[in-house]
């Protein structure tokens, strides 16, 4: 408990250090702004790290190219996530789908309405709107980040189920799939609360690429269906910890 009280107090002192270079960035537009708030989302996921006790690898399965555009997807596990985004996709540009009631947080929320693209999943009409913009990222030339779980994982299995809009984005704008696997965040920071909080090793699983070209709307099962599977296989062979 003492150890999670010094990591709060860390956090939300460093939130308030950088809040005024993201009021500044906030003033450039979406792209350059946005670009900028990243790059003080890396410096944060780094800072935090380092006094969480925390160290991050990548394990790369896969090919990855910092000049392709992908839809990276990855399992939804815990609190800890969004950092570790951070720490696991470095080479190139990119937005996070997020929650939108994230956004009502103090301090927080300002940084994270700037520096994600906001979902509210229990709205037809925001969602609708979210895949709008996803879609404006990506003409961009812009990667994006989202799970297609949508919420925290909270059984056994290695994934839930999959909604289809990581998918239908793919496929419509014609960008390759990055699933990456995070192996270690449920240990980290358990989901049930932010209070839970463990120092320890952090690990990044990037996949194969999984490309789209070609296919069409007939076949967004199949996708959705494939991306399950490799994802499945990555938990099961790295012995991911909540499964049972």
């Amino acid at each position: 408990m003492l150890f999670t009280a010094y990591a709060f107090i860390l956090f939300v002192a460093f939130l308030i250090l950088i809040f005024p270079l993201v009021i500044v960035a906030s003033f450039f537009g979406k792209e350059k702004g946005g670009n900028f708030i990243y790059l003080l989302c890396r410096v944060w996921s780094d800072f935090i790290f380092v006094v969480m006790g925390m160290v991050h690898h990548n394990i790369k399965e896969g090919d990855w190219d910092p000049k392709q555009q992908y839809v990276f997807v990855f399992n939804h596990i815990s609190y800890l996530d969004i950092p570790v985004i951070f720490k696991t996709i470095r080479q190139q540009h990119f937005r996070v789908l997020g929650k939108a009631e994230m956004a009502k947080i103090p301090i927080f929320g300002y940084l994270y309405r700037s520096a994600v693209v906001l979902v509210n999943r229990s709205d037809a009409a925001h969602r609708a709107k979210s895949v709008m913009q996803l879609k404006s990222v990506l003409k961009k030339g812009i990667s994006i980040v989202l799970s297609p779980e949508g919420t925290f994982n909270m059984g056994h299995e290695p994934l839930k189920h999959f909604y289809d809009g990581a998918f239908k984005i793919a496929i419509e704008t014609q960008t390759p799939i990055k699933p990456i696997l995070f192996l270690d965040t449920y240990d980290r920071m358990h989901y049930r609360s932010v209070f839970y909080l463990s120092p320890g090793r952090s690990r990044s699983v990037i996949l194969e690429t999984i490309p789209v070209a070609g296919l069409s709307m007939d076949d967004v099962d199949f996708l959705k269906d494939l991306v399950y599977k490799k994802m499945e296989e990555g938990l099961i062979k790295y012995k991911a910890s909540w499964i049972r």
